[in-house]
């Protein structure tokens, strides 16, 4: 069986449902995801469903090359440790392997519970107050263990150093030492600065695109970013703004959070640092994906002078906060 990942077709897909057990109607949506290709699936029946009662799963196929065997079972554990602790997450299913993952043709799949929830359009304060305590959970979970396969946060642990090579010669030549003078400030500052700091397993990418709201509550969900890293990076893409350290949302939330553990005010100083990194880790994996057929649609503007010009300028305000 040939399957092309830019194009997975849906006979291939479906054959790959049946081989696990289950008896697929044969309607197949997909849904948006820029490194993986993930398609709502309905089944005939939920026999196999066992923690669900939806007669439906998600299908998510990883882009080869991306992730090991390892590092998405590291991933898959994690989730599982926290539906097992109650907290509301999309998790895997036990396959006729016996892992969470299997393989076809050099693509790794696996198959996850369909969350019913929908996005929250306004968080409103109680609604930080109880992200307060979820993601307290998440880091008292997270506490427990370290994701051996899994990346580490920082420039140096995460070889990120070698993507500002690789990224040269894209930047516009027009701000291209004033881009890298400022990436480097970062990157050599941020790897000084982590040393001093606590790790654990986090979600790493925990922004509100990623939390749903279910009649049980949030919902998180696309834990592919998951890290072992500072507590504080789950922190800060919550927040609404920038300047959210006085506002009454991020009060609300340290108020959940200190509920059920000690809040990190110490890694604060972190967090325009790990807003540049992560500005400059988008645009390097914006850079490696370019041959993806979909990303010249996705991101037009990128590799233009603007883009470089207004990335240059975000960097260079985060490089002078330091």
């Amino acid at each position: 069986m040939s399957m092309n990942f830019y194009n997975l077709e849906p006979h291939l897909i479906l054959d790959c449902v049946e081989k696990q057990g289950f008896s697929p109607t044969g309607q197949i949506q997909q849904l948006n995801s820029y490194e993986n290709r993930v398609f709502d699936i309905q089944l005939e029946n939920n026999e196999n469903l066992n923690t669900s009662v939806y007669s439906s799963l998600i299908a998510k196929f990883y882009r080869p090359g991306r992730w090991s065997l390892e590092t998405l079972q590291d991933e898959h554990q994690f989730e599982i440790e926290l539906k097992n602790e109650f907290l509301q997450v999309a998790a895997p299913y036990i396959l006729k392997n016996k892992t969470t993952v299997d393989t076809i043709n050099g693509i790794h799949y696996a198959f996850f519970e369909k969350i019913r929830g929908r996005l929250i359009q306004e968080f409103l304060p109680d609604d930080f107050l109880k992200m307060g305590r979820w993601m307290a959970q998440l880091h008292n979970i997270g506490e427990s263990k370290w994701a051996e396969h899994r990346a580490t946060l920082g420039p140096s642990a995460d070889d990120k150093w070698n993507l500002l090579d690789q990224m040269y010669e894209s930047v516009a030549v027009e701000v291209r030492e004033k881009y890298f003078n400022a990436a480097e400030k970062i990157f050599y500052t941020l790897d000084k600065k982590l040393n001093d700091h606590k790790f654990l397993r986090i979600h790493g990418d925990l922004h509100r695109g990623n939390i749903l709201e279910s009649p049980e509550g949030f919902v998180v969900v696309d834990f592919d970013d998951f890290v072992n890293g500072p507590a504080i990076q789950d922190v800060w893409m919550m927040m609404p703004d920038q300047n959210f350290k006085d506002s009454p949302e991020f009060e609300k939330l340290v108020t959940g959070y200190e509920e059920l553990r000690h809040f990190p005010f110490e890694q604060i100083e972190l967090i325009s640092l790990l807003r540049g990194y992560r500005m400059i880790s988008y645009a390097g994996w914006i850079l490696n994906r370019w041959s993806d057929p979909s990303f010249p649609k996705l991101f037009p503007d990128f590799g233009s002078y603007t883009y470089w010009a207004e990335e240059t300028e975000a960097l260079n305000k985060m490089a002078y906060q330091i």
